[in-house]
């Protein structure tokens, strides 16, 4: 816990920084004035898929997170906090980067050059660069690593509940199977890279992305809330009376509608949308 408020005090620090440079006029418009003319339903989808992802909807991480607490708190007061925090450290990260960007003439599309070229410029460049910016990868690299183990924690749950295994002997065997999986990636990017699983210049950690981003996640939040609002399923009544156990933000019953079928059709319709590109 520490060391997530530590970055995220050192972000706040850093954003700071970034109003004094000599792009922060363009970066600000650039981050923050919509350009309404180029809207269209893949950007839409492309953020929502985002939620997906920064969020870890879909996978069981929030649910298996959840049965390790108590229920002090209800289920919506708890999802508003963590919406709060992410959305703060996205416009946190916002900050940072695009005034960056244009001040040391970075595209802002250039995902790896965000963090290994941009960042190390504004700490070059700022009082104390050197400290901020060791303190910054230091804590980034615990929020990396914090951030594996949530989402391994929904397959060393699984697994455990499977097998009846020990804890330790399944994190070996998952981490032995993981670290095998992910080498195609790895690899994608050196010996295999004249795969082009996507066509064009994709690679294989293209297609990894898109089977997480655009069809796991929205499919598993589909399932999710089918299950907690089908009769066949967990059902509406026995959902909100675990959702609104504790103190906070409440279910009502009035969204009952909404959960059952405008939900489900909206995640659908996101999932539809996402994967229509990939296949003209």
């Amino acid at each position: 816990k520490w060391m997530m408020m530590a970055l995220i005090v050192i972000m706040v620090i850093i954003a700071a920084n970034s109003f004094f440079m000599d792009g922060v006029k363009e970066g600000l418009r650039f981050y923050l004035l919509p350009d309404f003319s180029k809207m269209n339903w893949s950007v839409v989808v492309a953020a929502m898929n985002q939620a997906f992802f920064t969020l870890s909807l879909g996978i069981g991480a929030m649910a298996i997170f959840g049965s390790y607490i108590d229920k002090s708190h209800t289920l919506g007061g708890e999802s508003l906090r963590v919406i709060i925090l992410d959305t703060f450290v996205a416009i946190m990260a916002g900050l940072i980067i695009f005034p960056a960007c244009f001040t040391y003439g970075v595209k802002p599309d250039a995902v790896p050059s965000l963090i290994f070229v941009t960042l190390p410029n504004i700490f070059n460049n700022m009082p104390a660069g050197q400290l901020w910016g060791s303190l910054f990868f230091v804590f980034m690299m615990f929020a990396c690593y914090s951030t594996v183990l949530a989402v391994c924690e929904n397959i060393l749950a699984c697994m455990r509940d499977l097998t009846g295994w020990s804890r330790r002997k399944t994190a070996w065997v998952c981490g032995i199977g993981m670290l095998i999986l992910t080498l195609p990636c790895a690899l994608g990017f050196n010996v295999l890279s004249n795969l082009h699983p996507l066509g064009g210049n994709s690679c294989i950690m293209d297609l990894e992305d898109f089977i997480v981003s655009n069809c796991l996640l929205p499919l598993g939040s589909l399932v999710f809330v089918l299950f907690c609002t089908a009769k066949n399923g967990w059902g509406w009544d026995n959902f909100i009376a675990e959702a609104n156990t504790g103190t906070g933000l409440l279910f009502r019953k009035g969204l009952r509608f909404y959960c059952t079928y405008g939900l489900p059709l909206v995640i659908f319709a996101i999932f539809v949308i996402g994967i229509l590109p990939f296949f003209k």
